[in-house]
């Protein structure tokens, strides 16, 4: 088995093989992906090829690996940086971070996951996603800098904040549409489970109803994680995990708690034995993804049985 790093940069990718000098840069365009996947082919079969998530500038390699057949798996930037470190290297190059990525992959080859791409609206989906995160951005900054700019100015923010706001508005109506087709009920089954969490379960977390609650928890950031030494016992944290979908199930909870019987009753449960409102706040978001976790396992198993 070989391990290969590629380092994904808007421009170029720099691939590295385990034990080798050697880095070879490719354009990362359809024509330098084709003569990438060419030289990997003259290396054998046995290979196991590893990038980093870009922000999208890796999607192209990944799609184009996977149609050809070849192993590859997608890692956390900052799980591979630390790896990096690990190793003793400080400096950063794309020929460094190529090799760690190299050596990353011959030394983490059997825990690696095989990525799996996506179906076609769920690429649809996370793109907009993606623009409606975006467009809220721009609002929320638009609004905060007309509160302290001259009346003249304000009227011109006025008409952009307009534009944004049909924009929103039409991104709202096609998630709505994409939802109606292809979300399950186990993502409608519980009060506050809204569209835009729906939307980011299907689109940024297929994992849901395969992984167990604790694996799920982890996966999501939800998971409180020990931080202990020897006698001394930390506070226990959350930490990592998708973002995205942590922001979307957090909403979703802040209303389950306030009109879901099971999760307003948790809630309170908590908040009587002495839990500050975050920390309360926190285990209903993990209680959520469970229950809603178990009900899309359910559907998955049904569905295979048919």
């Amino acid at each position: 088995m070989k391990g290969v790093g590629i380092d994904v940069g808007k421009a170029f990718l720099d691939v590295a093989v385990y034990g080798e000098t050697a880095v070879q840069r490719y354009p990362n365009t359809r024509v330098g992906i084709r003569r990438l996947l060419k030289w990997l082919a003259a290396l054998g079969t046995d290979l196991r090829v590893i990038v980093e998530a870009t922000g999208g500038y890796e999607e192209a390699v990944l799609e184009a690996s996977v149609a050809q057949g070849l192993w590859i798996a997608r890692v956390n930037p900052r799980q591979a940086r630390h790896f990096a470190q690990a190793l003793g290297q400080l400096a950063k190059t794309d020929a460094l971070d190529a090799h760690a990525l190299a050596q990353m992959a011959h030394a983490f080859a059997q825990r690696l996951r095989v990525h799996q791409p996506a179906a076609p609206w769920q690429v649809e989906l996370r793109g907009w996603l993606r623009r409606r995160h975006q467009v809220t951005e721009a609002v929320q900054r638009l609004r905060q800098q007309a509160a302290t700019t001259l009346p003249a100015i304000r009227a011109l923010m006025q008409r952009s904040l307009a534009a944004l706001r049909r924009e929103q508005a039409l991104i709202d109506r096609t998630l709505k549409k994409l939802l109606q087709e292809h979300a399950s009920p186990a993502l409608q089954s519980s009060k506050g489970l809204g569209p835009l969490f729906q939307a980011s379960a299907l689109a940024l977390l297929p994992e849901l109803g395969q992984l167990t609650r604790r694996q799920i928890a982890k996966l999501v950031g939800v998971a409180p994680l020990n931080r202990d030494s020897g006698q001394w016992r930390g506070v226990r944290r959350i930490r990592g995990g998708r973002a995205e979908v942590r922001v979307a199930l957090y909403m979703a909870t802040l209303s389950a708690v306030r009109w879901e019987p099971v999760m307003k009753a948790h809630y309170r449960q908590l908040r009587e034995r002495g839990k500050v409102a975050k920390v309360a706040l926190v285990a209903c978001m993990r209680k959520l993804l469970t229950i809603v976790n178990a009900r899309r396992r359910d559907e998955l198993r049904a569905a295979a049985t048919t």
